[in-house]
This record gives structure tokens, C-alpha cells and sequence, in this order.
């Protein structure tokens, strides 16, 4: 079981609560390779999707996920909502609650709004992506994806490339892969690191070729310029020429090093053609398994008793 009835963060979860999400979701990947995808574990409950923020995996991926336990969905719009006539937030969830949602899955420009509504909600709050702050489901998919592919987490050295100032994704990463045992670099240039960055377990690389150097897992970001208010580099030419994954640089890496990102990916900014389409790429498996680990996130939540 996950303590609480919320997933917020990566940050709040053990070990041992991530590992046995991650092990859940195996369980829930097996099911998604029969002919027969919907099981009735969670019929009768409702997913309700609140998404601030535009999103094609994150949202699609719950939605989906959800309906492969066969609760009922209902996607919120927020520009057709009461909050266009300025209702709050609070007394807009206390609505969704007052129908019957059994789970919110809330993404929204702010940090912390998760963390707001979980104290005002009896129903279960999932954090689909909060600002700049946490993503603890894409986190959960890249560690599903990772150990399905290298067997344990521990040991790995995995090289996180790019704006991690802004990078919730960046973010509940290095809280889970450090607390299954990874050595976590991270790489790009001193303007997008995060200011508290001497405070995280990681070592930090200016150089792309010296942070790639003998990495098990590389693990491209895309660059946050909706959440950038400067310049923290001259051009998207210079960032590429500086610390775009490439076929050549790649093969610093370990042989068997895997290409991850989490989407959507900027060909040509982040990641050439090559690195991303080539057979080191995970990308589109990433995907695949994000469904898994979302539905193995809603059934440890339904467990959960208040």
C-alpha cells in the first residue's frame, strides 16, 4: 500500500512504497499484453482529470489507465468551467468532490496545489505535474522503465541532461532514483541548474561529453521555455551545439546505455533524430509503460483506508 491516501510527490514516498508501485505495475503490464485489456478491479470509482495545463501523454494515459480498471473518467475543462466566472479552486474541487470523484488528478502551473487540495479533498489527489515543482508519475515510469530494461536501479550511474531548474520531471526523478541507489549526474549549463542544487545527492557536469562518459542511462530534458522569464542561454542553435544528445556522443556513453526523455521531444534542440529513433532509444516504451504504472498508482490509492 501507498501511507497515503494521495500521491504527491516523490519526495514524501519510501523506498519501499516505490518499489512496490513499481512491482504493482508489472502485474499491470501483464494484463495489457492480453487480448482482453479491462479488468474490473476498480468499477464503480470515479477519475476525475483536471489538467490546468495542456497535456497529451499525461492526460491520455490516465484516462486510459482508468478505464482499464473500469472506473469512469470524466475529463474537466476548465476554460468551459465556473473558474472562467471566477470561482476558486477550492470551492471548484469541493464541487467535483460533492459528485462523487473517488480520485483528482490535478496538473496546474502553481507548486504546491496538489498539496492544497489534498487537505481540502476526502477523495484521493494525484499529482499529474505541479509548476516546476514535482511529476511523481513520470518519475514512476521512468524508474519502471529503467529497471525493466537493467533489472536494478542500484548502482546505475543515469546523466539527466538539460534545464532542471525547470524540471519537475528532473526533480522527482533525482528523489527516486537516489533513494533506489542510483549516482545521478546531472548536466547542462550553470544558468539552468536549480540554486538550492549543492543540497541534492548528485554530481553536476558543465561538459556534456564529460557527464555522458560511462553513463548506464542518459536522460534527455525539453528545454521549459513556457516557464523561462530570460535568457539562460544565447540560442536554441548554441544549446544544441553544446548539449544535444547526438549519435556521436552517445557512444561516450555505455554500450548498452539507454535514451530516454519524457516528452514531448524537440528534435534538434534536445535530441537528434538519430539518438531518439535510434535502437538505444526507450522513448515510445516510456509510454507504453506509463499506463502501467498509472494504473498501478490508482489501485495502491483505492486500497488506502481513511
Amino acid at each position: 500500500m501507498i501511507k497515503s491516501k494521495d500521491l504527491l510527490g516523490i519526495k514524501d514516498l519510501s523506498a519501499e512504497e516505490i518499489i512496490r508501485i513499481l512491482d504493482t505495475a508489472a502485474v499491470f503490464k501483464d494484463v495489457l499484453a492480453r487480448d482482453i485489456k479491462k479488468v474490473p478491479t476498480l468499477r464503480g470509482k470515479t477519475v476525475v482529470n483536471v489538467f490546468f495545463e495542456p497535456s497529451t501523454r499525461t492526460r491520455t494515459s490516465f484516462e486510459l489507465a482508468a478505464k482499464r480498471l473500469s472506473t469512469d473518467v470524466v475529463n474537466f475543462s476548465v476554460p468551459a468551467s465556473s473558474i472562467a466566472k471566477g470561482e476558486t479552486l477550492k470551492d471548484t474541487a469541493l464541487t467535483i468532490q460533492a459528485l462523487g470523484a473517488d480520485f483528482v488528478v490535478i496538473r496546474h502551473s502553481s507548486a504546491g496545489v496538489p498539496y492544497f487540495l489534498s487537505r481540502v479533498l476526502k477523495a484521493s489527489v494525484i499529482n499529474a505535474g505541479d509548476g516546476s515543482n514535482e511529476h511523481p508519475t513520470q518519475a514512476l515510469l521512468d524508474l519502471f522503465t529503467i529497471r525493466s530494461s537493467k533489472e536494478n536501479i542500484e548502482g546505475l550511474t543515469v546523466a539527466i541532461i538539460g534545464d532542471v531548474a525547470h524540471s519537475r520531471v528532473a526533480k522527482s526523478n533525482i528523489y527516486g532514483l537516489t533513494k533506489l541507489g542510483a549516482k545521478v549526474r546531472l548536466i547542462g549549463p550553470p544558468t539552468l541548474m536549480p540554486v538550492a542544487i549543492n543540497n541534492l545527492p548528485v554530481d553536476i557536469y558543465n561538459s556534456m561529453e564529460e557527464g555522458i562518459r560511462g553513463a548506464d542511462v542518459i536522460m534527455t530534458l525539453r528545454i521549459q521555455l513556457e516557464r523561462q522569464n530570460r535568457g539562460f542561454f544565447p540560442s536554441l542553435e548554441e544549446y544544441f551545439k553544446l548539449y544535444g544528445l547526438t549519435g556521436d556522443r552517445l557512444k561516450l556513453a555505455k554500450e548498452d546505455a539507454m535514451v530516454m526523455h519524457p516528452g514531448p521531444i524537440n528534435r534538434g534542440i534536445e535530441i537528434s533524430t538519430d539518438a531518439a529513433d535510434g535502437p538505444q532509444s526507450v522513448i515510445l516504451e516510456q509510454v507504453t509503460n506509463g499506463l502501467a504504472v498509472r494504473m498501478a498508482v490508482l489501485y495502491l490509492l483505492s486500497g488506502v483506508k481513511e
